[in-house]
């Protein structure tokens, strides 16, 4: 051990700890090597395998978790904004690696925060090949850190979902989000720390407990639910519902000319969303271009595959709503009321 390396900021035997603790944790003993291991069985998919990589961090929700000090479910967040979007292109998560970078290695902490990365792989069927803990005490602040990820699925060529897959008619059925999941952070710290002054241990009646605990909710992973539809070939196409909202995300899974309309009142909002619009004089288009609403995967189904999405979803205890249809004119994604009898 340098000496003179601590001296400056940096304990190499923590972060040799730290590698102790996350082999126990993930049972992998060959993490620390230079780069991380993965078989590929040969009958994993068909004669055109594709490997389907994705990676991405958990934005200004770190910042929540510093000041909560709540670190346990953060590294779920990052495993699911990863394998979700993969699940989105029609491939199979294979295996995940995450980069964690701080101005201080608190063995505690930084265990706590890769039992959610762990976790995370757990709830997605992923193995945990590989990552980094990078110790920088001017790069960072003593509590602060920042926390990115990298996953790899596999599917076979044809069985990719494309926009192109989509046609007029066809139906959107959304699955729930757990509430914010992690994007538009930067929003709602505004809203509810600097506009506002909130602690988070608010409790807001429509919620029924502590801002903590409401915003610190992980983000949906919906591996189990959408592998055995990828496995059916009865989805069109996928919009994982992150950065951008429903707006933006769902245009992303739509060929050009046609447009996702969603039935407004054919699901629910999270009240903290509602709750959001109204201390922040949200607009609608604010809400519907920032959050997820209440919806973290949207499914494009032709109308011969509901019944069987459908009770593929209930087999999986996945609640889902049916949310709209896709349609041949107006904006990409439009927004229209339930029609009563």
């Amino acid at each position: 051990m340098s000496d003179a390396y601590k001296k400056a900021g940096v304990d190499l035997n923590a972060g040799y700890e730290v590698l102790k603790e996350v082999k126990k944790l993930s049972g992998n003993a060959q993490l620390g090597a230079f780069g991380g291991l993965f078989p590929l069985a040969a009958e994993a998919v068909g004669n055109e395998p594709v490997l389907v990589a994705g990676t991405d961090g958990v934005g200004t929700k770190l910042l929540v978790a510093i000041a909560a000090n709540q670190h346990t479910t953060i590294g779920i967040d990052l495993v699911a904004m990863c394998v979700n979007d993969i699940l989105a292109q029609g491939a199979k998560p294979q295996f995940f690696l995450d980069y964690l970078g701080l101005g201080h290695t608190d063995t505690d902490r930084v265990k706590a925060i890769l039992q959610g990365v762990v976790a995370g792989c757990q709830q997605a069927g992923t193995a945990l090949i590989g990552g980094e803990t990078a110790e920088m005490p001017d790069m960072y602040g003593q509590d602060h850190y920042d926390l990115a990820g990298f996953a790899v699925g596999i599917a076979n060529k044809a069985d990719l979902l494309s926009p192109e897959n989509v046609q007029a008619g066809d139906i959107l059925i959304g699955l729930p989000s757990n509430g914010l999941h992690s994007n538009g952070f930067s929003l709602v710290r505004d809203i509810l720390f600097k506009q506002h002054q909130f602690e988070l241990s608010h409790v807001f009646p429509e919620l029924g407990h502590d801002l903590k605990t409401e915003l610190l909710r992980p983000t949906q992973i919906y591996v189990d639910a959408i592998l055995p539809l990828l496995q059916q070939k009865c989805v069109a196409s996928i919009a994982h519902i992150t950065g951008g909202g429903l707006i933006e995300n769902v245009a992303r899974a739509l060929p050009t000319g046609l447009s996702a309309q969603f039935t407004v009142g054919t699901w629910p909002i999270p009240p903290i969303m509602s709750l959001l619009g109204e201390l922040g004089n949200l607009s609608t288009t604010d809400l519907r271009s920032t959050f997820n609403l209440g919806l973290g995967m949207v499914l494009i189904v032709h109308p011969d595959q509901l019944a069987t999405v459908t009770a593929s979803l209930t087999q999986q205890q996945q609640v889902f709503y049916q949310v709209g249809q896709v349609t041949d004119h107006g904006e990409p994604v439009t927004f229209q009321e339930a029609s009563h009898a």
